[in-house]
């Protein structure tokens, strides 16, 4: 039976955080070495001379944020005076009309 420990050893075989993190700017040079990796969720965009296996800040770019999600979303609506019921983009949506999520950049 394997076991997972969460905040155990490192595994070195896998890639760095930074590499999957919306808030990292990374510049690669000719040399595998050239590298630098910026982090806009530090203060004064900090720059991140080591490879991150842990970060409190992390979010995922291969995953959508919830902007993205509530731009591309369907809402029912209903319209009592048709006696309808239908879907509609919640981009097509007056301001008033949609539910607006907190902006998880803050």
């Amino acid at each position: 039976m394997r076991l997972k420990i969460r905040g155990g050893t490192v595994n070195h075989g896998e890639p760095p955080l930074c590499s999957t993190c919306r808030f990292a700017t990374i510049v690669k040079g000719q040399r595998l070495r050239d590298e630098i990796v910026e982090c806009s969720r530090l203060s004064d965009h900090s720059r991140i001379t080591f490879p991150v296996s842990f970060c409190t800040g992390y979010a995922d770019k291969r995953h959508a944020s919830l902007r993205e999600m509530e731009e591309i979303a369907w809402v029912l609506r209903s319209d009592p005076r048709r006696n309808q019921m239908g879907f509609v983009q919640a981009r097509k949506l007056k301001p008033q009309d949609r539910s607006v999520l907190p902006d998880e950049w803050d």
